[in-house]
């Protein structure tokens, strides 16, 4: 099938086949790695990417189903010369050991902070009440992204620091 998807800002045409997931189509059509295959079953969160300014696990979810959609991988996020204020708290805080599910935290983390400042409710959220950024809603809205390095602490620190130097 014929599929437009704007992948970090570039439009990409791509003759696929219908069964072929996005985070494939990215790593094996488009040579965009960040994204990892980690469990490949929307468990591990290696995967997330940004559809539409939402995180989800492309792993998950067929590359088809997003025709004219934008995508951002980690790709999209910062520069070399200019790092996104999320990697580079991550850097600061070494929020990461083996760095294998960076791509998809740092990506969450972009996600999760655009659905607290929109209000989106959590599990930790009291009912009808706006939501709280401390260290427990930060693990909870961050609970689908998995790192076998237990960088925890790090993560919800650099995720607190990157929030203030966004604001």
């Amino acid at each position: 099938m014929r599929t437009t998807i704007t992948v970090n800002g570039e439009a990409r045409s791509l003759d696929l086949d219908p069964r072929t997931t996005l985070l494939d189509t990215l790593r094996e059509h488009l040579k965009l790695t960040g994204a990892k295959k980690g469990c490949d079953h929307g468990q591990c969160g290696a995967c997330t990417v940004l559809v539409n300014g939402v995180r989800i696990n492309s792993c998950l979810s067929l590359a088809v189903a997003h025709d004219g959609d934008e995508v951002v991988s980690i790709e999209g996020v910062g520069t070399v010369e200019t790092l996104h204020p999320v990697q580079q708290a991550f850097l600061t805080h070494d929020a990461f050991q083996c760095g294998y599910c960076t791509p998809g935290q740092i990506c969450s983390t972009l996600g999760m902070l655009d659905e607290l400042a929109a209000g989106w409710p959590s599990q930790e959220t009291a009912p009808g009440a706006a939501p709280v950024f401390n260290d427990a809603e930060i693990r909870e809205r961050m609970s689908g992204n998995i790192c076998r390095c237990s960088a925890y602490p790090q993560i919800v620190a650099a995720i607190k620091d990157a929030r203030e130097a966004m604001a």
